[in-house]
């Protein structure tokens, strides 16, 4: 008897974490990547910019790859391209707006002429790659355009979730097309790789359309100027603030260079609709009056040098926040940034703002499903075997807790780790085996050339400081002609330690004296004296191990 056909899918990240989403679609010679996303680094991560999977495992198979099918345009989806398409070159298939978001991060990378670009509708004619064929299908999320995937091989049907939630009131009128899942259902599914962000939520996440109705309150009562801060690819937030100022007979001004740059793509793709009129330049919001202005800008995570962050510190040069501005943080702080964003909103206080948040009113809805849109999208799909992604383990957990409700069998929700293999059939489901996988970390124009060694390092240089010891060497007399000298950075205050590092020297000095008795010359076994020494000595003093770099000039 013929054993069924089978399909991989292999996570390379956005498992177990937010962000870094990609998953590879594996059939015989074929391979699918759904995804290339960013992930932004944790305060361990000193000096890293951003955070990409290791595609390692792609590159080996670099002729097997058909192309890349993304699910909507947000930067834990999309941010990686810039690095992934210079070394991996294949076609990239998207809807309207996500591929207009990737066309503008590539022209700021200097890589939009050879990038294959093409642009899909859902519920018309796939994307034949291979022998597997992608169909998107219109679900709701905090970004329009947002799509689930049908992943059709000859092992089965593949669905992927992307980042959903079935809003029955969109912004844009355009509700999840549950008659296509329904109907994808009803053929059988093989496997649903589901959203698990908001497991934990009871009940439904609450429509987009909530917060135009809180802002229309606002509004009202607004005596100055109303500034909203919000993400930059929130358009369906942006067309309610705007369609809001309008009603209420303001104009609507701008900062922050990635909110002008969206809504300027948005806008010219037909997503966010502008009255003729009701856009201003920054510029000219200090020619109106107060009650005729309305500012949307960056900065709703505390970023540092995002605009409303230096608005809160007297940083910003066209906008002073002042007494009798209402300013509205439309947004959930991301795990990490709670700090960032308390402060903001402490210092916009103190400067006489009023400000709105989440914790006071319903200015922020979340884009992800609760457990009872899980359920449904399960029910709708009637999955085989189900995969959740893009949660921390404990959203798995909950997961798990919603699919034991559902009265799926334990063995039939696999969850991965990334680089896991996951072989399905219609004769069963395992995680078989594992491939190359991890984080790439991006520094400046490095790609990868920072590891953990360095990281390490940084680390360790950030929390104890760097001592550095300068001697002078005549090898051939075997003498220390002058030193040691010691410079201190991040380790103790000069001026007030200078009889703690008078004394460093005289211990140094000994070393010296031993290693000239000795005639040692080799120059790793003299640094290894000087650091044991003075590294002894501090931590006796000091109870504090600085970072000893002695450097040692031949003469």
């Amino acid at each position: 008897m013929t054993a069924a056909p089978t399909v991989s899918l292999i996570p390379l990240g956005g498992t177990r974490e937010i962000g870094k989403n990609m998953t590879a679609v594996e059939y015989g010679d074929d391979i699918v990547i759904i995804d290339a996303g960013v992930a932004f680094p944790d305060e361990e991560l000193l000096g890293i910019d951003l955070v990409v999977p290791d595609i390692d495992y792609l590159l080996e198979n670099q002729e097997r790859v058909r192309g890349i099918v993304l699910t909507h345009g947000h930067e834990d989806h999309i941010g990686a391209l810039p690095y992934v398409l210079p070394r991996l070159s294949v076609p990239v298939y998207g809807t309207k707006l996500t591929i207009g978001l990737v066309r503008k991060k590539l022209e700021e990378h200097r890589l939009n002429k050879q990038a294959k670009l093409n642009v899909v509708v859902p519920g018309e004619a796939p994307a034949k790659l291979g022998q597997i064929t992608v169909e998107w299908i219109r679900t709701n999320h905090s970004i329009p355009d947002g799509c689930a995937l049908a992943i059709h091989t000859p092992a089965g049907v593949i669905v992927h979730s992307g980042d959903f939630k079935i809003d029955l009131t969109p912004v844009d009128g355009r509700q999840t097309d549950m008659s296509r899942l329904s109907a994808l259902g009803d053929q059988g599914v093989l496997a649903l790789f589901c959203d698990a962000t908001n497991a934990e939520r009871p009940g439904y996440t609450s429509s987009e359309k909530v917060v135009g109705e809180t802002f229309d309150r606002i509004f009202e009562k607004a005596e100055g100027r109303v500034l909203i801060a919000t993400f930059a690819s929130n358009i369906h937030r942006i067309q309610q603030a705007i369609d809001v100022a309008v009603r209420y007979g303001r104009k609507v001004a701008i900062a922050g260079r990635s909110m002008r740059e969206n809504v300027a793509v948005s806008e010219e793709l037909g997503y966010l609709r502008v009255p003729k009129g009701a856009l201003v330049e920054l510029e000219e919001v200090g020619h109106l009056p107060d009650n005729k202005v309305v500012l949307l800008t960056t900065g709703s995570q505390g970023e540092p040098m995002a605009a409303l962050t230096r608005m809160a510190t007297n940083d910003h040069r066209q906008v002073q926040i002042r007494r009798g501005d209402t300013v509205v943080i439309s947004a959930t702080p991301i795990p990490g940034n709670e700090s960032l964003v308390g402060r903001t909103i402490d210092n916009l206080f103190r400067l006489g703002a009023e400000v709105i948040y989440k914790g006071v009113a319903q200015v922020h809805v979340s884009g992800h499903a609760s457990r009872e849109e899980i359920k449904l999208m399960i029910n709708m799909v009637r999955p085989r075997y189900l995969v959740p992604f893009h949660g921390e383990y404990r959203h798995l957990a909950a997961f798990l807790k919603i699919a034991e409700e559902l009265g799926i069998k334990r063995e039939n929700v696999l969850i991965p780790d990334i680089g896991d293999r996951i072989e399905v059939s219609r004769e069963k489901g395992a995680i078989t085996g594992h491939v190359q996988s991890g984080s790439v970390f991006i520094d400046g124009l490095g790609i990868g050339d920072v590891g953990h060694i360095v990281l390490r390092d940084r680390l360790s240089l950030a929390t104890n400081g760097v001592l550095v010891v300068v001697v002078v060497m005549d090898k051939q007399r075997e003498k220390f002609l002058s030193g040691p000298d010691i410079i201190t950075r991040g380790f103790v205050y000069v001026r007030e330690s200078e009889a703690l590092l008078e004394s460093a020297k005289k211990q140094a000095s000994a070393v010296l004296k031993e290693i000239e008795e000795k005639k040692i010359t080799e120059w790793s076994v003299i640094k290894l004296k000087i650091q044991e020494t003075l590294g002894a000595y501090f931590d006796a003093v000091t109870g504090r191990r600085p970072n000893i770099l002695p450097i040692i000039i031949e003469i």
